[in-house]
């Protein structure tokens, strides 16, 4: 059995953990009959949202990126895999080498089984035209040779998604990487074009944001006890309280309907925001009065239910108590059917004693 000065601790354990429940507020930090968050009408909520301001990039953003106009300074000399327009006059139709043909790895252009290849790395249109002119003339009479330029292999490179590196860069392939960390996507498409003015006449270029990863807001589920849960959601602009919740299945079997946002830097006097939320009133009469436009940065805590956070600790305290009893039981039983045992012994086996 119990003694009673285990029973007086247990108990005032208990009324400690009462007292302390019943001393805490919702807005953490602030008495309980201290002044309460002033909430400006002018806070954006789910029939009264504004538009966020210039999307900055940061890491690790995805950027798509599209070239426009890629026109090389002359003169140019081709790389391997440039493609190239060869067209040819004054040869029979069966050993035509019209058509688009690809610089290969080894820096050689192939056109055809009579013809074998010419050397285009490293070389001009003019000077690729004028070897393929004599290598054209050492069999026909008079053949004309026409090359231009139709794709480059570093066009490739620069055109598709980027993601934005740790350090704020991007890279674009032969033309090295544009620092585009803190600007919007106009500064930063300006920033790439003049980055790539030093190798292209005038290049153009089209730009945007594919993977918004950078800017997001938390959910914080206290765990009652057990550990308190992050969610980190996509900040797309749209969200309300309600959205987030929804987000993460909503409320847990130990939250409460208590929460708030907890919004950095937003207050009047420079310090962190404290919009409460009334849920009930947000899902159960249509209220959109609490049911604040998430923004980048948020933090949207849930508090926990405290009468499953006393729960939790009720048996934190009375968990290794139960095992110490258990422990000190089974010694006890164990230590009678040892004397049973052996008074059976000393008896004969004719022990009358119930073990």
């Amino acid at each position: 059995m119990l003694s009673f000065a285990l029973i007086r601790r247990v108990g005032c354990s208990l009324a400690i953990l009462l007292l302390c429940g019943g001393c805490r507020t919702i807005y953490p930090g602030r008495e309980p009959d201290g002044p309460k968050p002033c909430v400006s009408p002018e806070v954006p909520r789910e029939q009264a949202k504004v538009t966020l301001p210039d999307y900055i990039i940061e890491p690790p953003d995805i950027l798509s990126i599209e070239g426009i106009s890629l026109v090389p300074k002359s003169p140019y000399q081709l790389r391997v895999y440039d493609v190239v327009s060869i067209g040819a006059v004054g040869l029979p139709e069966e050993e035509s080498i019209n058509g688009e043909y690809a610089v290969q790895p080894d820096g050689s252009i192939q056109l055809g089984p009579s013809l074998g290849s010419v050397q285009a790395q490293g070389q001009t249109n003019e000077q690729l035209r004028q070897q393929i002119l004599a290598k054209l003339q050492q069999v026909y009479t008079a053949p004309k040779v026409f090359v231009s330029l139709v794709q480059m292999s570093a066009q490739q490179q620069i055109t598709g998604e980027h993601l934005v590196a740790p350090d704020g860069k991007v890279s674009l392939g032969t033309y090295g990487r544009v620092r585009v960390v803190g600007l919007t996507m106009e500064e930063a498409q300006a920033a790439v074009q003049a980055h790539l003015s030093q190798f292209l006449e005038r290049p153009q270029i089209s730009l945007d944001v594919l993977g918004y990863n950078s800017k997001v807001y938390y959910v914080v589920t206290q765990g009652a006890g057990l550990g308190d849960q992050v969610a980190i959601l996509p900040a797309r602009g749209n969200e309300t309280v309600l959205d987030a919740i929804g987000q993460i299945q909503g409320l847990q079997s130990n939250s409460s309907t208590r929460m708030w946002i907890a919004r950095p830097g937003h207050n009047e006097t420079g310090g962190d925001q404290i919009l409460p939320v009334d849920w009930i009133a947000v899902t159960q009469r249509g209220d959109v009065s609490t049911n604040y436009q998430v923004l980048p940065g948020d933090r949207i805590y849930v508090s926990e239910d405290k009468l499953v956070a006393l729960d939790t600790a009720m048996a934190k305290i009375f968990s290794p108590l139960e095992r110490l009893f258990g422990v000190t039981l089974l010694g006890t039983q164990t230590s009678q059917r040892i004397v049973y045992f052996k008074q059976s012994a000393i008896n004969g086996g004719n022990n009358n004693i119930t073990p």
